[in-house]
């Protein structure tokens, strides 16, 4: 195959591994190799990222912002639905990886490219996320994944090869983890992280503020939203990557969003990861109770019964398949009428709802009270009662 390939776009972070696959590629498929680096809010140096591309072969690289499109395409999306995988990964890095496919497709079409290239491992999640994206967009296109090829089968032997090529790259052995980063969260894994038995060191976190170390005055925060979608923060209209970005230094600043789990991956093993999302974990507690006085009881249960098989969808990677589609279009259709104001306590790691109110309210003071109304005569409850325990009543019977 290394002599059929001409030209290969690489989704590149400029971290250690895409770093050595850029070297690798050109060294072992003699190709022109473009890079393609995604600006989804990480705050990287992407002028040093261009030079690293460059000094270590590139014979072009694309860097583009696509903060907004990932979260208001992607990201408020998932959160509409409230999607959580295993009920407590709020999908980060998963949501984040068929954006960066869809656009290195994009790229080598108009590149004339024949393969595309990515850096994740034969173990993980991420190269099936890239891999259905890719071929949902292009069926033909060829793609070449370095870890299911190449004898570098560890961190220490990616630093070392770097090392020898003069590559420079940020990770070290006192810091090995594999981090990735987006407007929506930061994860970390590998190193010490790899005994599910050690604690994450306080020095691994990047973005939030310890729990302990927070102010010691709770902050109140008000969000409004439409259709599902939050649309102003403090009573100030912010665009979609604002208000997350806003969001994430409030919930930082009060050490909110930290989670350690262990996690189910695709391929069949369980890996654990330490994850940093502040702003997202605001976001879903705000969405959850505007949608408590805006959704009707049966629709959202059946919406919730969903969110499992819709959170797994995301997390295995099939953001473009049909079926994900037609749960999108029914989660949207349930947040026609979710527009209101939420406001929310911030202290000390917790996220708290003390208010929520709206035009579209479902609930009715006058019927939920427990002092004297006129709407409501609970003697009517006493046959709603008697009719759902008859079939209780009649097994019973049959037991005596």
């Amino acid at each position: 195959m290394a002599d059929k390939i001409k030209k290969v776009v690489l989704a590149y972070s400029g971290g250690l591994d895409t770093s050595v696959i850029l070297k690798w590629l050109i060294e072992t498929y003699q190709c022109e190799v473009i890079t393609f680096s995604a600006d989804l809010g990480q705050n990287d140096d992407f002028d040093q990222v261009k030079q690293n591309a460059l000094s270590t072969g590139a014979s072009e690289v694309y860097i583009e912002d696509l903060s907004e499109t990932f979260v208001k395409e992607y990201v408020f999306p998932v959160f509409r639905a409230n999607a959580i995988y295993e009920g407590q990964y709020l999908l980060g890095t998963a949501i984040a990886r068929p954006l960066i496919a869809k656009r290195q497709i994009e790229i080598a079409h108009h590149e004339g490219a024949d393969a595309v290239s990515h850096g994740a491992t034969g173990k993980g999640n991420d190269q099936v996320r890239f891999e259905l994206s890719y071929l949902a967009h292009d069926p033909q296109i060829k793609i070449i994944a370095p870890w299911r090829e190449w004898n570098l089968n560890s961190r220490t032997k990616l630093m070392e090869y770097a090392k020898t090529h003069g590559i420079n790259v940020p990770a070290t052995r006192e810091r090995p983890y594999s981090v990735d980063c987006n407007l929506l969260h930061i994860s970390y894994e590998g190193g010490i992280l790899e005994d599910p038995w050690n604690a994450a060191p306080n020095d691994i976190f990047t973005m939030t503020v310890a729990p302990q170390a927070a102010p010691d005055e709770p902050e109140m925060v008000e969000l409004t939203f439409s259709s599902g979608n939050p649309v102003t923060l403090n009573g100030e209209k912010l665009s979609p990557a604002q208000l997350l970005k806003s969001l994430n230094f409030l919930g930082a600043k009060h050490g909110i969003g930290r989670t350690d789990i262990v996690e189910n991956r695709f391929v069949g093993m369980k890996s654990r990861g330490v994850y940093e999302t502040p702003g997202g974990t605001i976001l879903r507690v705000a969405h959850m109770a505007i949608e408590s006085i805006t959704l009707d009881r049966e629709v959202m249960h059946l919406r919730d019964s969903l969110i499992p098989k819709y959170s797994e969808l995301i997390y295995y990677g099939f953001w473009f398949a049909p079926e994900m589609k037609i749960l999108q279009n029914m989660v949207d259709m349930t947040q026609q009428n979710v527009s209101g104001r939420v406001r929310l306590e911030l202290y000390r790691g917790n996220c708290r709802v003390v208010g929520r109110k709206s035009d579209n309210s479902l609930y009715r003071e006058d019927f939920a009270t427990f002092e004297d109304d006129s709407v409501y005569s609970q003697k009517d409850a006493e046959g709603f009662i008697r009719l759902n325990a008859l079939r209780l009543r009649i097994q019973k019977m049959l037991e005596s």
